[in-house]
């Protein structure tokens, strides 16, 4: 067990026993061990660090860094520390050595070699609510708020601001392609760049699916005040859809383009057409928070229902009855060892087969 306390935060590790029937199928995922962070903590966001072989842990009261070899708490930032803001929504260690926080009405804070520095709108940044990342070939850095994107160079300290470009300007998700574009997962659709077009897709596209389900339509949505931006996808404790809302956006290794939505599944796009991918069709729920890839090439997807792996052609699914802690996975991250890590609201859990001596219940296929 490991029990830190640094301000407000602690990461307690349970080790979840073994059942001889589980261990029987070691290759398997099962889940191996789950950290907690805090009752009411959510997990936002997680991202590996290569060069420091650790995990940093977004969460609504600050950010933990992982070794990834021990497991072990090796620091957790805060205020105090010099983080902006306590509400961690986004992370990205980049190729320097940098690592990105994007936070919830705080702007963005960079960290590297104990030296922090804060970035607001005085210094270019579009808005103080920040909730993705990505970096381009050239070092240049994407930012996604909810007033449009940002392209920073951090060489020559410039700023650019897209906003009448994108096809809604509450930005989501940011991921880049082989060939140096950049894709946006928005609030109503998603907009590429390839630096010199925009291109944008919406529902009437074909992004996600139709409400088959006769899910509630979310009000949760369109421009508004920024209390009404509380990404509850919920009415009445019950899932709502609200399809062209992309909360992920994934560029996987076939070059093609995955997209989280808001009750509309995951939407898959080939390079001419979309294809959604629902409960129906094995997905564990059609609210797509965030979006990972193995190195066998297949994709995992945090849902409000859980955590779903889909290598092309089969389901799994790592939920509540397969031993991850109850409620929606906010984020996943894979690592280079094949653990797949979860966050959700008081927990991370590490996934895997590596480990034959400690389980969880297996996984449903």
């Amino acid at each position: 067990m490991i029990l830190r306390m640094p301000g407000f935060l602690f990461w307690l590790s349970v080790i979840i026993p073994i059942s001889p029937l589980w261990a029987a199928d070691a290759a398997t995922p099962h889940v191996l061990e789950a950290f907690e962070v805090g009752k009411d903590v959510y997990v936002r966001s997680l991202a590996v660090d290569t060069q420091r072989n650790s995990l940093w842990v977004g969460t609504s009261l600050g950010v933990h860094e992982v070794d990834l070899a021990s497991r072990d708490l090796r620091r957790t930032f805060t205020r105090a520390s010099g983080l902006a803001n306590e509400y961690v929504f986004a992370v990205m260690a980049d190729s320097q050595g940098n690592k990105w926080f994007g936070t919830n009405g705080g702007g963005v804070s960079r960290f590297k070699e104990g030296t922090w520095r804060t970035f607001f709108p005085l210094h270019g940044l579009a808005d103080y609510w920040v909730y993705a990342f990505a970096e381009q070939a050239n070092g240049a850095i994407w930012m996604g708020t909810w007033a449009g994107a940002n392209r920073y160079d951090p060489g020559a300290d410039r700023w650019q601001t897209f906003y009448g470009e994108l096809v809604n300007e509450w930005v989501y998700g940011i991921a880049v392609d082989d060939q140096d574009r950049v894709w946006f997962a928005t609030e109503g659709g998603v907009s590429m760049f390839d630096g010199k077009k925009w291109q944008e897709w919406t529902h009437d596209d074909g992004l996600g699916a139709p409400n088959n389900r006769h899910l509630a339509a979310s009000k949760n949505t369109g421009l508004g005040t920024r209390d009404r931006h509380n990404i509850s996808v919920l009415s009445e404790g019950e899932p709502t859809y609200n399809p062209g809302y992309a909360f992920a956006i994934h560029v996987a290794r076939d070059n093609s383009v995955w997209v989280g939505t808001w009750g509309g599944g995951v939407s898959h796009f080939d390079g001419q057409q979309w294809h959604n991918l629902t409960v129906s069709d094995g997905l564990a729920g059609d609210i797509v928070f965030a979006i990972s890839e193995d190195s066998d090439g297949r994709l995992w997807f945090a849902t409000d229902q859980g955590l779903s792996r889909y290598d092309g052609h089969h389901w799994l699914t790592v939920n509540q009855d397969s031993g991850l802690p109850a409620g929606p996975v906010y984020a996943v991250q894979v690592t280079a060892n094949g653990d797949v890590w979860a966050g959700s609201r008081g927990n991370v859990a590490r996934i895997g087969v590596d480990s034959p001596s400690v389980s969880g219940p297996p996984v449903t296929e």
